[in-house]
């Protein structure tokens, strides 16, 4: 393999793992209360939306257009609100403890948004580092930092629903892992039909699919506390912690 993509994959394997960085929020919190929970369900959901937003969709208009984007962006949505109809839901589990419930599938929705999102990020990367060494690192290096809260997203909720942080550690590793497994993908296959369009309409549909997580999923059981205000302050601050790293790494 061409030594360029060797060093893309590295580069996409380390920004993919920093999922796990947040993930240790799960061994740090040793008690969930009811505020905190409601406060980083909400972050969840606000550093996903922001990144759907100001990241995912602001590209792929760039790349297909704002029709276009906006056809993407509505399909993505339309596809996981027919899984999540489609999909049994675990009912008696529910009724023992709704609560525990809503958590884990928030925790499972997240991981696996994620892991999509992360998925073309790999390519990113990978076409990156391709093109010059100190492209990939920057990039890397950008996804690395907001691969860290997406880890809070998906570890929070499953260890305070399953109390099995090692479990919730293992959720954020796999969404991380989805990062190199792209850029691999991309190595052998992909490369030769990723066009502008190709990524341009993945990259909408996944904001799409993460906008429906956060809306449906996230926020509504953030809620399920009793502590509304606390999770719309930790949306607000999953939305600044995402617009103050872009700002930053511009």
């Amino acid at each position: 393999m061409d030594p360029a993509l060797q060093y893309g994959l590295l580069l996409s394997l380390i920004a993919g793992m920093a999922t796990t960085v947040g993930a240790a929020i799960a061994f740090v919190v040793k008690r969930f209360s009811d505020r905190t929970l409601a406060l980083l369900l909400g972050f969840a959901a606000g550093v996903m939306i922001a990144i759907s937003f100001l990241e995912l969709y602001g590209q792929a208009e760039e790349q297909v257009g704002a029709v276009w984007a906006a056809i993407a962006f509505f399909s993505g949505f339309a596809i996981i609100f027919l899984v999540d109809i489609l999909v049994p839901h675990s009912y008696e589990s529910e009724k023992a403890d709704p609560k525990r419930a809503g958590l884990k599938r928030a925790g499972t929705l997240t991981a696996v948004g994620i892991a999509i999102h992360n998925f073309p990020e790999g390519l990113v990367v990978l076409s990156g580092a391709a093109s010059s060494p100190e492209l990939g690192v920057t990039l890397a290096i950008a996804i690395a930092l907001h691969n860290i809260p997406e880890g809070i997203a998906v570890a929070v909720p499953i260890a305070a629903a399953t109390g099995r942080r090692t479990t919730a550690f293992w959720y954020s590793f796999l969404s991380g892992i989805a990062e190199p497994i792209g850029a691999l993908m991309g190595a052998l296959v992909l490369m030769h039909f990723m066009t502008p369009a190709v990524t341009g309409f993945m990259l909408a549909g996944v904001a799409g699919l993460m906008v429906f997580i956060s809306l449906d999923e996230l926020l509504p059981t953030a809620n399920r506390y009793g502590q509304e205000h606390a999770a719309t302050l930790g949306a607000a601050g999953g939305m600044a912690l995402m617009i103050v790293t872009l700002i930053m790494l511009k």
